[in-house]
């Protein structure tokens, strides 16, 4: 990496990406050609975004969740604005001219509602919308150059607000199209083509800011006076000028200065801190910039902002200074809150960006543990960092930090760089180094976020012992070395009581991870013991490697084996290197060996008639195997490997000799002779050992348990280097062998089983093909998943994902893993598990924005049933309304995941069933109305499309669970109507009758067959409800379930449907004596009327008709 160019001392701030919103768009769909983004807008809780379908979609900008999207059948979203002062009004700008205002109501939880609407500019592109800081109204701005606005009317107003005044007005028509609309203090700014104007709103009064005109679009804002002793002053106003000039203007219109920065962008861009590349400077790019400013913008402290397609300027208009300018590419639109900046590119791509200093920016970098990116930040900026202002941001033992997590391989030039900036640091301040000076007698010291100095005294003083003995409690040896607290402490130190009267004084300052150590403090014991331990460990493995796989294998050194335990280390360092001189021979004739069996067995499986043939496949896998098994299998199968390292159940590592002795001793005690080369007598012992082990594996249930013998370990690392060419056919051969003896039917006594074949040659078999061979065999053969997951464990443990699961919080760990992006699924699959172990239903959750890479199908083997379930919930709601049956339709592989899901759905967060069903197994009265956890899952799962069968499991489903809602939609579909009235009057509801989903009579027959059960129903019903049988139905689920099924009311209903004299008659053919209460008959007498009335009305039309049409006829 070469040297990093240093960026002048007038520079002190970036703009940087800390995150990314590409997750965002994808989850809303708007990253595909069809559908686009095409504005936004952002307040402090929100960030709207328009599409071109006419949808807006309202973003929390807390967490990043969609909470609403709104939408519009007047064409495409070209503008969007939140109102500042209450973030409950939205407005909004159609491409047919429509002006929206909506009142989003989440406060009293009501649905969104268009509280106003314009069509003052219809046919016109509104190309402006601002809103009025002071009062509920929206001015827009169209092409044309008419500029109205649009009072929102709002409950919050009162019922008679929208009556008195006009809703809408025209403010004005200028000459030409308005570019920009602001508004400040009952005054608005319009910026057009040719001239900027101000309108006093209230007195209707308007000005021409300055005299000369312009051709083009230029911005123009107000710029309010927040800090400083301007603060209640009026506000200037900034007008964009040809040949990138500004003009600063009055309140009231008056031109007071003119700004020139051309020749001051005469300096190179600063580069855009981004994760998505290096930072950029080239500080030879330097000549004058004419530039037209399409808008400006009031942007954070004081500073104004504009834009190009290209780059991003920001100036300080006070000093009349530029801030900085970097380079963004392909720009189409930038909103602005405080000192982020959300920017909408040409692609429909969303960047946020961040205005900030640049010791800042390392600080969120660091916490980020963005290394390179930091480090390259510091080098470019050292005059920011280096100043002792930066200190308190950034102590000295936070770029010494740094700088150990950068890699020497990869970040030598950066590191050297790095180490010339922390040389020239200047302490905190001129206070700090006095105070330092008067506190030389102790070895170190930090420095508070409040200012207090918290001294770290001498070795053995007594205020060190307590600072140990407090630490010994609170944090372990590892963490401090980890955290790099430098704190001292003695061997064994004695807890006086004032230590734990301390302990809740000091437990603040001891999590502080960060001090300043001193330049002449010694580096403490425990840290070199530390390095030399590392070292040591590091030179057994490798020792005792080099054993294991070359010195016991050779039949010589198996002779003489007590002679070389007894030898030292030395002379077996120095004849090292003859000895490996004399194995490759061996090696290269074994690896020729089994390339001619695999290149064999390859030709051989290419036959057709092979291939299509598993018998004779098999065969040939098997004559392939035995070389395999001789050359690439471990020494002693059921041992360990020859490349796993050797640690004892408490994970520390043991003498490297009395690990040879004791497999040499297996080894003689196993064989009771040397090894051959490749011999008959090797290749029928192995195959023994093969079918011992195939045995157990054929029982066993779970890799832990089979005959007795402890499982194989897992092997990831091929024992041998194997040319690439040799690695593919072997990944082909292996992978296919793992697959049939998976899904072998019969049992062959020369066959390795699966899990064993898998565990011991895993670094041979394609992850991909194994995930799907564990889908798909898992309900028969869960060892061999089990199998799967433990090896992705073992081979991802380097990770450096792994830490952050390990010590992060959940979010950060989610983090993490989105960065991997493309993603590996068998590599996320093992990462997800140790998230799941880590943090259960909560973790499983989150894995529906790993889909489709995580499939439901994988979720379901490694979560409990319960935690699949809320995972399947939340994957299905992530999906629009309109395509969620789909979705979930095409996740149903196989076709009876329907009813596993279904019955999971109903016993999980489902009402008891004594509160649904009666002891005879009845619906009891009103418990449809009861809330079930998962209701919005169950009713996509029964309105899937299904055969007859299926149909009918899932409505005995539903009935036996108490699901009315769903055993009545079926009941419909089965066309079972009369078990549907038979519940819906036991259920005693009405409104299952009259909703749009409702079973509602058909016939005359079903009515009367409905009236009758009624009639049956209604007398337990009643018994029930006053013995108080369910009383707490009501109060857990809906507050309102409708009226009652009585045969009163039904009458009423078929009075509605089929008249009043109908009805009736068919309560007479029922034999029913039925007494109509006084507005029942009222309500009957006026159907009686409505229906004269009708008839007499369509009458008299079709004599008008017939008149009509007998005169045309003459």
């Amino acid at each position: 990496m070469p040297l990093l160019p240093v960026v002048p001392e007038n520079h002190s701030h970036v703009l940087a990406e800390f995150d990314c919103l590409d997750p965002l768009l994808s989850a809303l769909r708007l990253d595909s050609g069809r559908l686009k983004c095409t504005c936004l807008a952002v307040s402090r809780k929100w960030l709207a975004l328009g599409t071109s379908s006419g949808g807006l979609h309202l973003i929390q900008r807390e967490g990043w969740k969609q909470r609403l999207i709104l939408t519009h059948k007047e064409g495409s979203i070209t503008q969007v604005a939140c109102c500042p002062q209450d973030e409950d009004f939205v407005a909004v700008a159609t491409s047919q001219g429509l002006v929206v205002v909506w009142e989003l109501q989440l406060e009293r939880r009501g649905r969104p509602e268009r509280v106003s609407m314009s069509w003052e500019h219809r046919g016109q592109t509104i190309t402006a919308l601002c809103w009025d800081t002071s009062a509920l109204r929206v001015f827009a701005g169209d092409s044309g150059g008419k500029v109205s606005f649009l009072r929102a009317g709002s409950s919050k107003l009162g019922k008679g607000s929208a009556f008195v005044i006009f809703p809408v007005q025209t403010v004005t028509t200028v000459d030409s199209k308005v570019v920009q609309l602001g508004y400040q203090d009952g005054r608005l700014l319009v910026s057009s083509l040719s001239r900027c104007y101000l309108c006093d709103t209230e007195k209707e009064k308007f000005w021409r800011v300055g005299n000369k005109e312009r051709d083009g679009e230029y911005g123009a804002c107000f710029f309010p006076h927040n800090k400083g002793l301007l603060v209640g002053q009026p506000p200037l106003l900034f007008c964009a000028r040809p040949g990138s000039r500004i003009w600063e203007a009055g309140f009231n219109g008056e031109v007071l200065s003119t700004h020139q920065f051309k020749q001051l962008l005469a300096c190179p861009p600063l580069p855009l801190i981004t994760y998505r590349n290096e930072p950029y400077y080239n500080p030879m790019q330097k000549s004058p910039q004419s530039i037209a400013f399409p808008k400006l913008l009031y942007l954070g402290d004081q500073n104004l902002l504009t834009w190009t397609h290209s780059a991003i300027y920001i100036f300080t208009p006070q000093n009349g200074q530029v801030l900085l300018w970097t380079e963004v590419k392909d720009l189409v639109d930038v909103a602005v809150y405080r000192s982020e900046l959300f920017c909408l590119h040409g692609s429909g791509h969303l960047s946020h960006l961040c205005l900030l200093s640049a010791e800042r920016c390392v600080e969120r970098l660091l916490r980020r543990e963005s290394w390179p990116l930091a480090a390259a930040v510091c080098c470019m900026f050292q005059h920011t960092i280096t100043t002792s202002r930066a200190r308190k941001s950034i102590p000295i033992d936070r770029l010494e930090h740094l700088r150990s997590q950068l890699s020497v391989t990869t970040h030598l030039d950066l590191i050297g760089q790095l180490e010339e900036v922390i040389s020239k640091v200047e302490p905190l301040d001129s206070a700090s180094s006095s105070r330092r000076s008067s506190i030389s007698s102790h070895e170190s010291f930090n420095v508070l976020d409040c200012g207090i100095y918290r001294v770290i005294s001498r070795r053995g003083s007594q205020s060190d012992e307590e600072t140990g003995s407090l630490i010994a409690h609170s944090i372990s040896e590892e963490e401090r070395l980890k955290d790099f607290s430098f704190v001292q402490e003695e061997d064994q130190v004695d807890a006086d009581p004032q230590s734990s009267e301390r302990m809740e004084a000091e437990r603040s300052e001891q999590g502080l991870q960060f001090h300043l150590p001193l330049s002449f403090r010694p580096k403490p014991p425990r840290i070199a013991l530390q390095a030399v331990k590392e070292s040591v460990s590091s030179f057994v493995k490798k020792t005792t490697e080099k054993i294991n796989s070359e010195l016991w294998q050779r039949p010589e050194f198996r002779e003489s084996a007590q002679a070389e335990i007894s030898a030292t280390i030395v002379p077996y360092l120095e004849e090292m290197e003859n000895e490996v001189y004399d194995e490759m021979p061996n090696t290269e004739a074994d690896m020729q060996e089994l390339r001619s069996a695999t290149d064999r067995a390859i030709s051989q499986s290419q036959d057709p008639l092979v291939l299509l043939d598993p018998v004779r496949l098999e065969e040939t896998l098997l004559e392939w195997l035995p070389v395999l098994e001789l050359i690439l299998g471990p020494a002693e199968p059921g041992l360990a490997s020859a490349g796993d390292s050797i640690t004892d159940e408490t994970g520390e590592e043991r003498d490297y000799l009395n690990v040879s002795s004791e497999q040499q001793e297996e080894s003689s005690c196993s064989s009771g002779e040397p090894a051959e080369g490749a011999t008959q007598e090797n290749k029928e012992e192995s195959l023994d050992n093969v079918e011992k082990l195939d045995q157990c594996d054929s029982t066993e249930k779970a890799p832990e348990v089979s005959c007795g013998i402890p499982p194989e370990p897992v092997r990831v690392v091929s024992p041998k280097p194997v040319p690439s060419d040799l690695m593919a056919d072997l990944t082909h051969l292996a992978t296919l062998y793992t697959e049939l003896s998976c899904f072998r039917k019969h049992v062959d006594e020369k066959a390795m089983g699966c899990t064993t074949f898998l565990r011991r040659y895993f670094f041979l078999l394609d992850q991909d093909r194994m995930r799907r061979m564990c889908l798909l065999c898992y309900q028969e053969q869960p060892q061999v998943q089990h199998s799967f997951i433990e090896a992705m464990l073992e081979l991802t443990r380097s990770s450096k994902v792994v830490e952050v699961i390990q010590r992060a919080d959940m979010l950060r760990s989610l983090r993490s893993l989105k960065e991997l992006q493309p993603w590996n699924a068998p590599l996320l699959l093992a990462h997800l598990h140790r998230l799941y172990e880590k943090h259960g239903e909560a973790a499983v959750r989150s894995f529906s924005q790993f889909y489709p890479t995580i499939t439901p199908a994988d979720v379901m083997i490694m979560a409990q049933q319960s935690h699949f379930l809320a995972y399947l919930d939340n994957l299905v709601q992530s999906q629009t309304e309109e395509h969620r049956l789909l979705f979930l339709q095409s996740l149903l592989e196989p076709e009876s995941l329907r009813q596993d899901w279904l019955e999971l759905a109903l016993t999980c967060d489902a009402p008891q069933h004594c509160d649904t069903l009666t002891p005879d197994g009845q619906p009891r009265w009103h418990s449809h109305c009861f809330s079930w956890g998962y209701g919005r899952l169950l009713s996509l799962l029964i309105r899937l499309p299904a055969d007859l069968s299926s149909k009918q499991k899932m409505a005995e489903s539903c009935r036996s669970h108490g699901y009315w809602t769903g055993y009545l939609y079926l009941c419909r579909e089965l066309q079972r109507r009369t078990e549907a009235f038979c519940t819906i009057c036991q259920l005693d509801d009405i409104s299952l009758l009259e909703e749009p989903e409702g079973v509602e009579p058909q016939t005359l027959d079903e009515w009367k067959l409905l009236i009758h059960m009624s009639q049956q129903c209604s007398s337990l019903g009643d018994s029930e409800q006053v013995a108080g049988v369910n009383g707490s139905s009501r109060s857990n689920g809906s507050a309102d379930c409708g009226g009652k099924v009585t045969p009163e009311n039904l009458t009423l209903m078929l009075a509605r449907t089929a008249g009043p004299d109908r009805a009736l008659a068919i309560l007479e053919e029922c034999v029913m004596q039925l007494d109509l209460s006084p507005h029942s008959k009222l309500v009957c007498e006026l159907l009686r009327v409505t229906e004269k009335r009708q008839r007499a009305m369509i009458q008299t039309m079709l004599e008008r008709c017939d008149r009509f049409l007998w005169s045309q006829h003459a």
